[in-house]
């Protein structure tokens, strides 16, 4: 029998088994595939884009933090998939659209913009009167296909993604902010979260098909709380109703209902594909935990709902003064703001989320468990 004295060395003992077991389990990935939006563009954007498409991110002061100068991310400095390719002590991934004859560490498909749903259902329902660029999911979706044979040269799909990780998403942020643009009701963004939702789990389920083991599918973050929309709601008087956080109710309610819907979808792939791995990431939370506690994660209290880069007003974003245009300034310490430029977050909190996804508590299961 055990003594008592000697039953916490036992339970220590006890979680160094369990914690051996654990590490002993984790896939050493070996190769990392994205797709998404602005939140992780490398670059893709910039090649893409014609011009008629105004890039500001192409521009002093992105990437003043790490990089020192404009490297194609919507921020100041590395994004999520950044810091999750370190992790795994691979190259930080370059733009698909950047040809080059090495994809064996993966690359990135996603572009700033992107939508869930394809372009034309935008252009079809009136949601915008120009011209969007082509780069939605299923865009996106189809560069993999064209580019997986030269990945998987000599082995077939199961055995060549065995150690690869994808990312998808976050996918939906666009197709809402597009609507929210167009004047919709609340009512009305609702009724399409589930057609929205319904086209990333399709394109999980053909990755998975295709071979994909392990994917990572990150919900939306709390659009409601972005500087820019509050700014442009509020101009428009379109902002009615505030959360205590002083973000805005409506379009945030949309926001948790996306979630819970990608969640619904996320248990039906992972009681369709056993053998598959289908990680949900939450991008909720750790952005509303540090609203909520900003004096915890270094930023002013005061500042937690404006943006680094910006133009002035109270939400620091302005139209017609966006970030890295003339006269527009960065503030002195990005990693005291949550937001970089209005609509994408500092390298500081993309580092919060994705620390939050590689190691808990906003994943299930954390990736490096």
């Amino acid at each position: 029998f055990l003594q008592p004295w000697s039953l916490p060395s036992y339970f220590s003992l006890l979680a160094l088994f369990c914690l051996q077991g654990v590490s002993a389990d984790r896939v050493k990935f070996t190769s990392l595939f994205a797709l998404g939006d602005s939140n992780i563009d490398t670059g893709n954007l910039l090649i893409l884009a014609t011009p008629d498409v105004p890039v500001f991110n192409n521009k002093p002061p992105y990437g003043k933090t790490f990089f020192g100068h404009p490297n194609g991310r919507f921020s100041d400095g590395r994004v999520t998939i950044d810091f999750i390719a370190e992790e795994f002590g691979l190259p930080l991934l370059r733009p698909s659209l950047q040809k080059s004859p090495d994809v064996s560490k993966g690359v990135n498909f996603a572009v700033g913009g992107a939508t869930s749903l394809n372009a034309d259902f935008f252009e079809r329902n009136k949601y915008v009167n120009f011209k969007l660029l082509n780069s939605s999911l299923n865009v996106q979706l189809d560069w993999f296909e064209k580019l997986k044979p030269s990945f998987c040269k000599t082995a077939g799909p199961s055995e060549c993604f065995k150690k690869t990780l994808f990312v998808v998403g976050e996918f939906g942020v666009n197709d809402y902010n597009l609507a929210w643009a167009a004047g919709k009701s609340e009512g009305e963004v609702r009724a399409y979260v589930p057609q929205v939702v319904q086209n990333i789990a399709n394109a999980v389920d053909v990755l998975i098909k295709g071979g994909a083991t392990y994917v990572v599918l990150p919900g939306i973050p709390p659009i409601g709380c972005s500087p820019s929309l509050l700014a442009t709601r509020v101009k428009l008087n379109k902002a009615k109703e505030f959360d205590q956080l002083g973000c805005l109710s409506d379009v945030d309610r949309v926001t948790k209902y996306h979630n819970t819907q990608l969640r619904d979808a996320i248990d039906g792939l992972r009681r369709k594909y056993t053998h598959a791995k289908v990680i949900k990431a939450d991008f909720y939370n750790p952005i509303i935990d540090i609203l909520r506690n900003p004096g915890r994660f270094g930023v002013a209290g005061g500042d937690v709902l404006r943006a680094c880069c910006g133009g002035g007003g109270k939400y620091n974003w302005n139209i017609s003064a966006v970030c890295s245009q003339p006269g527009v300034a960065a503030c002195k310490n990005p990693s005291a703001f949550v937001s970089w430029d209005g609509t994408h977050f500092t390298e500081a909190t993309y580092r919060h989320v994705a620390k939050g996804w590689l190691s808990g508590p906003y994943a299930d299961p954390p990736i490096l468990n």
